[in-house]
């Protein structure tokens, strides 16, 4: 197994946000130690009619490949009440999902690598600017800090009133 590699993860819930959150938060700070975390922005929901959703992004280092990160993350969506198989665009509990694993740009373990929706979606986007502003896309070069400035879509943002003791 390699060295430890930075990786970038986007948390989102839906339903029982502060506790979904919360606990996703906890699980990923026992799996992985220290975490790098984003503010905590609401937004409403994309792709279906739904209840507002919060988002934020987590840095963490680790040494498990894309597979055993991807699994590791399901298995956190799962004991937190995600139903396998449930809809892509429907209510979450929580979800987790790896947005960049260092400088990967391509797809590994059936994961894509970087995300597509980090373009795409403001929910994404801004945090990410937020926590890793200086570091750079690895299909685009251009910085997340770029990104954001230049993000020109029309999604409702707006910062969550939530606070993470860790």
């Amino acid at each position: 197994m390699a060295g430890p590699v930075q990786v970038f993860i986007g948390v989102g819930s839906n339903v029982d946000r502060h506790h979904h959150i919360r606990a996703g938060l906890e699980a990923l700070a026992q799996a992985f130690g220290e975490l790098a975390v984003s503010p905590i922005y609401e937004s409403e929901a994309v792709g279906f009619d739904g209840s507002p959703f919060f988002n934020l992004v987590v840095g963490v280092r680790t040494a498990k490949s894309v597979g055993e990160l991807s699994r590791c993350l399901k298995a956190i969506e799962l004991a937190n009440g995600r139903k396998p198989g449930a809809p892509r665009f429907s209510p979450r509990t929580l979800d987790l999902d790896v947005l960049t694993y260092g400088d990967l740009d391509q797809a590994t373990d059936g994961v894509e690598i970087p995300r597509p929706e980090i373009l795409y979606n403001a929910f994404v986007l801004r945090p990410l600017a937020e926590l890793a502003g200086d570091q750079r896309h690895p299909v685009n070069g251009r910085t997340y800090r770029e990104l954001w400035q230049a993000y020109d879509r029309e999604q409702k943002l707006w910062p969550a009133d939530f606070r993470w003791p860790g």
